[in-house]
């Protein structure tokens, strides 16, 4: 039986996706590209949270904890924006591990399918580090002689990774949600 190359066509834009061998389609693309977006934003917040290179000065360096002038280290007394930085930094790290532990069971199939909620917070986990670093950058970048470290760019550097992490759970979601939509028309598209 000859189906033609126009026959081969139609016949393989009908294949049902759940029945073919499992694969890496965009939505899988999107959702693994997302989950490892989200463990190199999780990297790079829990490194720069924990470290105490934010700022640079003559004789030290300072980060959100502990500040070290001339080798000797000492706790930082409570300072407002500082509290709001340390708070806010916590806050992301803690929901980027919530989101890439999701994007984990959205991967291996184990949970809701849908990752809206994956996005939300991996979203919100960019919107407390834009809280944390610009309070932090206000805070200090009038000052003379103070030059911003890698622990502070590690930091901006986990804010584009989460936003990106989010709009690619969001992607695969509208993928399936458009697929779920059509699967009901007797046309085959």
């Amino acid at each position: 039986m000859d189906l033609g190359m126009g026959g081969m066509l139609a016949n393989t834009a009908c294949v049902d996706p759940r029945s073919s061998l499992p694969g890496m389609g965009v939505k899988r693309s999107l959702q693994s590209g997302g989950t490892l977006l989200g463990f190199l934003a999780n990297i790079l917040m829990i490194l720069s949270t924990a470290t105490n290179y934010w700022i640079r000065f003559p004789r030290g360096h300072s980060g959100l904890w502990q500040e070290c002038n001339s080798g000797i280290c000492s706790n930082i007394p409570c300072q407002t924006m500082l509290a709001v930085t340390g708070a806010c930094m916590v806050l992301a790290a803690g929901s980027g591990i919530v989101g890439s532990v999701m994007g984990l069971r959205i991967l291996c199939h184990e949970g809701d399918s849908r990752g809206q909620t994956t996005s939300c917070i991996f979203f919100f986990c960019g919107l407390l580090l834009l809280i944390a670093l610009t309070g932090y950058t206000v805070k200090n970048a009038w000052k003379n002689d103070i030059f911003f470290s890698w622990s502070y760019f590690s930091g901006w550097l986990a804010l584009p990774f989460s936003f990106l992490a989010g709009v690619c759970f969001l992607l695969a979601d509208m993928i399936l949600q458009s697929t779920d939509a059509i699967r009901g028309f007797p046309v085959c598209l």
